[in-house]
C-alpha cells in the first residue's frame, strides 16, 4: 500500500526529550509517554517517508518552504547536553510536492542549504522539526526518510488546506507509504510569568482542540475566530491545517493520545489512523 498511511498531532517542547529535560524529566512525563506511544504507532504503519509541517523551520516570507536537500541534521540541547540526529531527507519526494503545490496556485517555495544536492545538502533541524523526528522516525535500519515544511501564516487557512490535498495526492501517487506529522504546541498564554503572560484564551484554545480531536471535527478549526487565536498564542492551527486538507483527501481516525500543560504552554498528542 503506497500513499498516507499514518498521521499524528505531535509536541515540540525541550524537555519531552528525555536526555536533555534534567530537572524538568518528570514533569515533561506524561507528554512524553504520549510521544512514545505515537512513536510505537508510526513504526508499525512503516512509513518510508515522514513528512512534517513545522512552524519554526526556515520561514520564508509569503510562502510555504519545502525544503529540498539531500539530508537533514540538527543538534539540540538544555542544561548542558546536547542530543544529536541526522536523517536522509526524500528530495525527490519534496520536489514532487513543489510542483505539485505550485501547480496547485499555492503560495510555496523550496529552500535549500549548502548544496542543491548530495553529501553537502544538509537542512539544519529545527526544534519544531527534530523533536518529533527524535520518536517517530525509530531506532531501527533504515530509518525512513523526512521531508521538512515550514507553513506561513500570511494567507490564511485555506492554502495549507489545499497543502494537505496535495500532499495526500502526491503520496497516493508516489509509490511510497507517507506518513504526516503536524508539529504543533498548543496555547503559548498559560503562564503569568511566562514570556506571552496569562490569557484565559489559550487555556479555551486547548480545550477546544481537545473536543476536535476527540469528535473527529478537524473542519472545526476554520471556525476559530481570529482575535481569540491571537489572544490564545498557539502555534498549532496552521498545521493542522495541513492536516484538515490530508483527512479531506485520505479519512483519518483521530485518537485523542494526551494533553497537559506543565508550562506556559499546551501540549497535545493524537493519533490518525486511516479508516
Amino acid at each position: 500500500m503506497s500513499g498516507i498511511v499514518y498521521a499524528c498531532v505531535a509536541p515540540h517542547g525541550f524537555e519531552i526529550i528525555a536526555e536533555i529535560a534534567g530537572k524538568d524529566r518528570q514533569r515533561f512525563e506524561p507528554t512524553r509517554a504520549g510521544m512514545i506511544d505515537l512513536g510505537r504507532e508510526m513504526a508499525a504503519c512503516s512509513p518510508d517517508t515522514i513528512i512534517v509541517a513545522t512552524p519554526h523551520g526556515f520561514r520564508v516570507e509569503g510562502a510555504v518552504s519545502v525544503a529540498t536537500t539531500s539530508f537533514a541534521a540538527g543538534r539540540l540541547g538544555k542544561y548542558g547536553v546536547h542530543v544529536d540526529m541526522a536523517l536522509p531527507h526524500d528530495r525527490e519526494l519534496a520536489l514532487q510536492l513543489l510542483e505539485a503545490a505550485k501547480n496547485a496556485q499555492i503560495p510555496v517555495r523550496g529552500v535549500a542549504f549548502g548544496t542543491a544536492s548530495g553529501d553537502a545538502s544538509v537542512l539544519p533541524l529545527d526544534w519544531g522539526s527534530f523533536i518529533p523526528l527524535w520518536f517517530l522516525v525509530g531506532k531501527g535500519s533504515p530509518q525512513p526518510n523526512v521531508v521538512i515544511i515550514t507553513t506561513t501564516r500570511d494567507h490564511g487557512l485555506e492554502p495549507l488546506v489545499e497543502l494537505g490535498r496535495v500532499i495526500a495526492r502526491v503520496a497516493a501517487h508516489s509509490g511510497k507509504r507517507i506518513a504526516f506529522v503536524a508539529s504543533a504546541d498548543q496555547g503559548h498564554a498559560q503562564a503569568a510569568d511566562g514570556p506571552y503572560g496569562f490569557d484565559a484564551a489559550s487555556m479555551a484554545y486547548d480545550e477546544r482542540m481537545c473536543d476536535i480531536v476527540r469528535n473527529n471535527r478537524l473542519e472545526d478549526l476554520l471556525h476559530f475566530d481570529a482575535d481569540f487565536v491571537e489572544a490564545a498564542k498557539p502555534d498549532s492551527l496552521w498545521q493542522m491545517a495541513v492536516l484538515l486538507g490530508v483527512h479531506e483527501t485520505v479519512p483519518l481516525r483521530g485518537r485523542l493520545v494526551s494533553y497537559q500543560a506543565p508550562t506556559y504552554y499546551g501540549m497535545l498528542c493524537a493519533s490518525y489512523r486511516v479508516n
